[in-house]
């Protein structure tokens, strides 16, 4: 957590700089906002083509996938706003940014959660055949999306709520919009690093043991290699997109290591490059990986890419 004097330092600085380096904001908002809509432009046409069939819509796994992009784009447009904010020095009402800070996090927290649930509905496909057109409806995969919010949002709606139960009126102050200026007391920073801690370990023991049980049952009921490479390859997938996702919960503390170790005007430019690597790309990247993986996905997808210049093959029963 960087504290007050910190926040200030950073302030005047970029004040200092403002007439002297207008291009370097400019430059860095340019890289932002085209890597950000490029990739929400894709996310949105991906959504589109899981729209287009109603194979798509019904099946568990495509409804997931949907989600997080739906997620991750959102995720992506509030952070873009958050970064412009900062870099044009506009201050916002702290209830405001309270509403941002809260659906960026969530958003957040979302997407590993939401790994773990797509993890969870391959472990069913693969070890309980039988049963996993009775247990993975696409009801209640909407009732484990929901679910998933409420885990992604109920620490942060209790930040919130802190505020407005002790002291409304600090709710309606002007202030340079992020996380820690919405908390008024310590434990609250603690809470977050308890929660933040807390869903990686369960997320990644969820995927630790779905993984090993999918190669298990792979081994034990085939003796066909391809069958097998396949699995291992959908773990390495899913591995990477772990650790894209989990990349994310290094920030803050980068970001804190980072400003005890570098002077001021080093340590502005060092947190956008840890705010585009460990923020942004690993929310544009994940999706794209999973989306591009799948034959019947990614040949619709390249069908209206392309504007339909390309041929479609049918689409295969799920």
């Amino acid at each position: 957590m960087t504290n007050v004097s910190l926040v200030w330092n950073i302030l005047t600085y970029q004040q200092e700089s403002k007439t002297t380096m207008n291009w370097v904001p400019t430059l860095k908002m340019i890289i932002v906002l085209s890597t950000c809509f490029f990739f929400i432009s894709v996310n949105s046409m991906m959504l589109f083509v899981l729209r287009s069939k109603p194979c798509f819509r019904e099946t568990p796994r495509y409804i997931l996938f949907a989600h997080m992009l739906l997620n991750d784009s959102i995720h992506l447009l509030i952070s873009m706003l958050l970064f412009a904010l900062a870099l044009m020095y506009l201050y916002l009402v702290r209830a405001v940014c309270a509403v941002l800070v809260l659906l960026s996090s969530t958003n957040f927290y979302n997407t590993p959660l939401n790994l773990a649930v797509m993890a969870l509905e391959r472990y069913i496909a693969i070890c309980f055949p039988l049963r996993h057109s009775e247990m993975a409806t696409p009801q209640r995969t909407g009732v484990a999306i929901a679910v998933v919010w409420v885990l992604g949002s109920v620490n942060h709606l209790i930040d919130v709520f802190v505020p407005l139960i002790t002291e409304p009126s600090i709710l309606l102050t002007p202030v340079y919009c992020k996380y820690e200026q919405i908390l008024m007391f310590k434990w609250q920073a603690d809470a977050f690093q308890g929660f933040t801690a807390f869903y990686f370990v369960c997320v990644g023991l969820i995927l630790v043991f779905t993984y090993v049980a999918i190669m298990l049952e792979a081994r034990s009921v085939s003796s066909d290699k391809a069958s097998v490479t396949k699995a291992r390859n959908t773990v390495l997938l899913h591995t990477i997109q772990l650790c894209l996702c989990l990349t994310s919960f290094l920030y803050g503390v980068i970001e804190a290591l980072l400003a005890r170790m570098v002077d001021v005007s080093v340590f502005i430019h060092l947190r956008y490059m840890n705010f585009i690597v460990l923020l942004i790309l690993p929310r544009c990247l994940s999706p794209l990986i999973y989306g591009l993986r799948d034959e019947s996905l990614k040949t619709i997808f390249k069908y209206y890419f392309t504007c339909g210049s390309k041929k479609v093959k049918p689409v295969r029963k799920f």
